[in-house]
Order: structure tokens, then C-alpha cells, then sequence
């Protein structure tokens, strides 16, 4: 007579956190600043406010954005005030730096606006390895959120896990 196979994991408490599950849709932008300076490097307010002003901003519809400098000039921070001012209707988020800074922004607002209450007391397991552009700062961001409130945390897979923290 043959022993029925069981499925530990399955049949436990083990519970998997997935940040790719949280990767939010939508596209993301690069927006950067060095044509709207004079020669790439001097800022003139009257040119940058026009600039601004006669862009079409609507294109950004739901779009994450980035705001950069590609050159060494030296932007007053008003001036990516002033961009924000005019992406706001549209942009679904806005940040100053380069995409992996964007999604590292985008994935601490999902993070901070977790509910984390289903988690109390608790074994976790983080999934590693995504296809998506899971920032290795939401990592750290999960593992800080999650840490007061989890029987154990663990990364990798049920099959193969690290463990990271056992609470005493």
C-alpha cells in the first residue's frame, strides 16, 4: 500500500508575499529637463517658464514620472516644483531622479499603504526573483514593514528559503 504524498507547505501556515504581484501597471517616464536650457546648462526662468507653460502635459496621462538633468547644470529646485505643478492632474506619480529611483518611489507608497494586520503572528516567506522591476529597496522597505509583526520572515521559496528573523 502506497503513502499518500502530502503537500507540507500547502497544508501550512506559511504565508508568500510577492512584490511582483504588486507592480503597478502603467508607463514610466523620463522627463528630462537638459532642452529646455539654454546650451544644456543655464536655466532661464522667463525660457523655462514658457517651456512649461506650452507643453503638453496631457501626454503623461496616468504615467509615472521621473524628473531628471541629464547635464551638470545646476537646477534650483523650484523648477522641478514648477514641473510637478503642471504634471500633478495627470501623472499618476512624480519624482526627481532616474527610473530605478521612480520605481523604488512608487513601490515605498505601496509598501507604506500595505495593511500588514492579516500578517499578525504569522511565518512569511518574501518571494525573490521577478520578472518585473521589483527594486531591491522594496525588499529591505517589506522586510522592515513586516518584521513587528511576523511569527518568522524568510526569503526565497518554501522549497529553499533563507531565514531572516524568528520572533522570541
Amino acid at each position: 500500500m502506497a503513502d499518500d504524498i502530502i503537500n507540507r507547505v500547502a497544508n501550512s501556515k506559511l504565508v508568500t508575499i510577492d512584490l511582483e504581484d504588486y507592480y503597478p501597471e502603467g508607463n514610466r517616464i523620463l522627463f528630462d529637463i537638459k532642452d529646455w536650457l539654454f546650451e544644456g546648462l543655464i536655466l532661464r526662468e522667463k525660457d523655462f517658464r514658457e517651456k512649461a507653460k506650452g507643453h503638453n502635459w496631457s501626454q503623461y496621462q496616468n504615467h509615472y514620472v521621473a524628473l531628471t538633468c541629464s547635464t551638470d547644470a545646476i537646477i534650483p529646485g523650484w523648477a522641478y516644483m514648477l514641473l510637478t505643478v503642471y504634471l500633478e492632474p495627470y501623472a499618476k506619480q512624480i519624482t526627481i531622479g532616474n527610473l530605478k529611483q521612480l520605481e523604488t518611489s512608487i513601490y515605498q507608497d505601496i509598501i507604506n499603504n500595505l495593511d500588514i494586520s492579516i500578517f499578525q503572528d504569522k511565518p512569511i516567506i518574501i518571494k525573490g526573483c521577478s520578472n518585473k522591476p521589483v527594486p531591491d529597496n522594496a525588499y529591505i522597505m517589506l522586510t522592515k514593514k513586516l518584521k513587528p509583526v511576523a511569527k518568522s520572515l524568510m526569503y526565497g521559496e518554501a522549497c529553499s528559503s533563507v531565514p531572516l528573523y524568528k520572533n522570541k
